[in-house]
This record gives structure tokens, sequence and C-alpha cells, in this order.
């Protein structure tokens, strides 16, 4: 379906910016949102416990909410957003990341022009310790049917993001059990169901490098991948093929985490175990009656 008329007031899109004591980056992220084009915006900041100003920082933009939660992770901070917002659009910013002016107006008129929709990211410029850098092939985004590659590594993008309400209430938020890889989570849920549309522009700064990144707090990501996957797996909601796929990817990275433990010392039986198991439920599920 197409968007309706606003005719009451609501705002049509949500920003929804989750911030954790990254006081300077966050005011860059909130003006690039109020330096947009397209006006109809609700912006929702919610800070995860910082103490290092950022409250005094936020409220000098007029119009823009502030909720402030005990720090309690990335997940539950976008969530809370979205439970009050009240756009019929959601998108979120990261606040080490920035959007270009046209970002929501293009993303906007992506769904005007295509009723059926119901998630689309732009491109991004990547930025990694001031430098700009160019992505690998394997990490370049297209558009369509993503979720085979989607297995591997995330290529989707939370500040690169909008999406229909009524596709978050449909699928559910961000896992909230997740310290880290909460988005390669909620995008294979969605991948699996659904195309991507993509639009071709490099719409947001993607600012990368910093000390306080999740994927520098963690050892063994692929931990959070595994249990997203097995997650799916439970679903109920993977084709024969998208089944075959999720178990072959997951098998993969159970033996990474499996050699990667007996390195650090650990015991990586466990993962290989894992693996083997769903190697033999997987030819078990396949196997003629």
């Amino acid at each position: 379906m197409g968007l309706s008329p606003r005719d009451d007031g609501m705002p049509r899109v949500t920003v929804v910016i989750p911030t954790y004591n990254r006081r300077d980056l966050v005011r860059e992220a909130i003006a690039s949102v109020t330096a947009q084009s397209y006006p109809d915006v609700e912006v929702i900041v919610v800070d995860d416990g910082s103490d290092d100003g950022t409250a005094e920082v936020v409220r000098r933009f007029a119009g823009v909410q502030y909720v402030y939660q005990e720090n309690r992770g990335v997940s539950v901070a976008r969530n809370v957003g979205v439970a009050r917002a009240r756009g019929e659009l959601i998108a979120f910013l990261d606040s080490d990341d920035l959007w270009q002016p046209d970002k929501l107006t293009h993303q906007v008129a992506c769904f005007e022009q295509n009723p059926d929709v119901r998630i689309c990211q732009t491109d991004e410029i990547w930025i990694r310790n001031g430098v700009r850098v160019n992505p690998h092939h394997k990490h370049r985004k297209t558009g369509e049917d993503i979720f085979a590659r989607s297995l591997e590594r995330c290529l989707v993008s939370p500040s690169a993001v909008m999406m229909r309400r009524a596709l978050w209430e449909q699928v559910g938020g961000f896992d909230e059990t997740l310290p880290a890889c909460e988005d390669y989570d909620l995008w294979l849920r969605i991948t699996a169901r659904m195309p991507v549309h993509f639009i071709a522009m490099p719409l947001v700064v993607k600012r990368g490098g910093h000390a306080d990144q999740l994927s520098r707090r963690f050892w063994g990501m692929d931990r959070f991948r595994v249990h997203a996957l097995r997650k799916l797996l439970d679903s109920g909601v993977l084709s024969e093929e998208q089944r075959r796929l999720t178990v072959a990817v997951l098998r993969e990275k159970c033996t990474i985490l499996a050699h990667g433990a007996q390195k650090r010392g650990q015991d990586g039986a466990s993962y290989l175990a894992m693996a083997a198991r769903y190697e033999t439920q997987e030819s078990a599920h396949v196997s003629p009656a």
C-alpha cells in the first residue's frame, strides 16, 4: 500500500538515534537530521546511560525528543525509540554516522513510488579514522533478494535503512539478548521474508574506527551470529533452499569458532558438536520419507 496522507499533524517519518557517551558525535548526527530537505520528521534520541553531558547537547536541539535509560545496550535503546515513534516510516541513525541532506527525501519518494516496497536502504560512504575507504566487493550493497549474501555478513546498515512501521511490527524489533550482531539478526529475519530495495546513492556517511565500537569489545563475534542463525532455523519461515544455506553457514561459523577457541586455550568442542548436530538434523530434514 502507498503512504497515507498526513493531515492529522502526525509525522510521516520517525528517526531513532541511540547513543552512549558520544556527546560530540551525536551532536553532528542530530544536526545532519535537522538539516534534511524532507521536513515531516520526528527525531527521538535514546541515551543509553551516558555520563558525558550528552543530555545537555541533545536538549539544545529544538523539537528533538530526549529519552534517558540506564545502560541496557543498543538493541533496547532502538526498541524503546520505536515504541515511542508516531511515524508510519521508521529510520535509524547510529550516533557516529551522518546523513546527506536529501537522504530522507529519496527514501520517502521510494515508498511513494513503490507501494509494494516495505524496506529500503541507501548506499553509503565509508570513513575509517577520518580517511575515506572503499568497501571490498563482498561488502558492497545490492538490492532485492540478498538473503544468501546476508548469511555470511551484515549487508544492511541501520543508518541506511527505512522501513514501514507495519514491517517492524510483523518481524519484531532488535533482539535485546544479543550484545552485538543484533542488526545481523534482524536483517536476516527480514531478508528471509522479502527483498530489500536498494537506492544506489551514497546518502549515508558511515564513520568507523572508534575504540568503543562493539566489534572491538567482544571476541568471536560469530558467537552471536550463530545464535541468530539457530533462531532463524527454528522460526519456521525459511524455504527449503534458505534452510540448506543457513545450515551450511552455521556449520562453517561453528567450525571457525571452535578453532578460535582452541587458539585461545579454550575448549571448542561444543561448537564442533553443534555443527555436527545441525548437519545430522539437516540430513534427516531433507531425506525423502
